[in-house]
């Protein structure tokens, strides 16, 4: 690409973002979420934050109780959009996980419908909204855990994939129809937050630091973004191991992170 082709999409992008100040947060009440929906309030952005514990939502103006598995959120979604003026951003951040080795059924099962359905529901009904109103960007949260199977968290690693491909088959529909939709794909390594309760991860990340770097890569409007280096480097080697090889490896996260 030429420089000054460079320039151009830079200045654009600068341009789209002076003029871009209405997001809604879900999953706000905690962790990543909370972090980045006060880093964009700080930045100047009108911000509908929302989750199923409005409680802690005080210290925004614009606050909803959203639980992604009510079959009513989507509604719910356009009803916040509306309340502060429109969706410019839609960052997702809501989800869980958990290992689970003993593959418990209901585990597995509340895995698949916050991550499967639940995001499907939010993330098409932002999808749809900014296809009416001139664009806009979907953000989300994925994860390293999508790059290959993870046998110790079945049901993550598996809906974790199937966001990586969601968004990607989302902005090529976009791309075909022509609407002027951006989106980024957040992957993070282990981020210190109550998601991962008791259970042993390698190379845990900062909060605040993750919510740094998603902020810009946002602004920057980067398509895929693993955070941070070291997670880069462990998903590189993660892709060249072969499936024979992968599917035979009986190891724990923490050993599987150092491959």
């Amino acid at each position: 690409m030429h420089t000054l082709e460079k320039s151009s999409i830079f200045a654009l992008n600068i341009l789209f973002y002076t003029m871009m100040k209405k997001a809604i947060v879900i999953g706000a009440s905690s962790g990543i979420g909370l972090e980045v929906a006060r880093l964009l309030k700080q930045k100047g952005w009108t911000v509908g934050a929302a989750a199923r514990r409005v409680e802690r939502l005080s210290e925004f103006d614009y606050a909803a109780q959203i639980d992604v598995n009510d079959e009513d959120a989507g509604r719910q979604l356009i009803e916040l959009a509306e309340k502060i003026g429109g969706m410019d951003l839609y960052f997702h951040a809501s989800g869980i996980g958990r290992q689970n080795r003993e593959l418990q059924e209901d585990i597995e099962l509340q895995t698949v419908q916050t991550n499967g359905m639940g995001f499907t529901r939010m993330v098409g009904t932002a999808y749809r909204y900014m296809a009416e109103h001139d664009g806009g960007h979907i953000a989300v949260i994925s994860s390293i855990a999508g790059t290959k199977g993870l046998g110790p968290a079945p049901s993550y690693s598996a809906t974790k994939a199937f966001q990586n491909t969601y968004i990607q088959s989302l902005e090529q529909l976009a791309n075909a129809r022509r609407l002027n939709i951006r989106f980024t794909d957040i992957r993070p390594g282990f981020v210190a937050t109550d998601l991962l309760g008791d259970d042993p991860y390698p190379m845990l990340l900062d909060k605040t630091d993750v919510a740094r770097d998603i902020v810009s890569s946002i602004e920057k409007c980067r398509h895929v973004r693993i955070i941070d280096w070291r997670w880069r480097a462990v998903t590189w080697f993660w892709r060249r191991i072969p499936r024979f090889v992968w599917r035979r490896l009986s190891l724990s996260l923490a050993v599987l992170a150092s491959l």
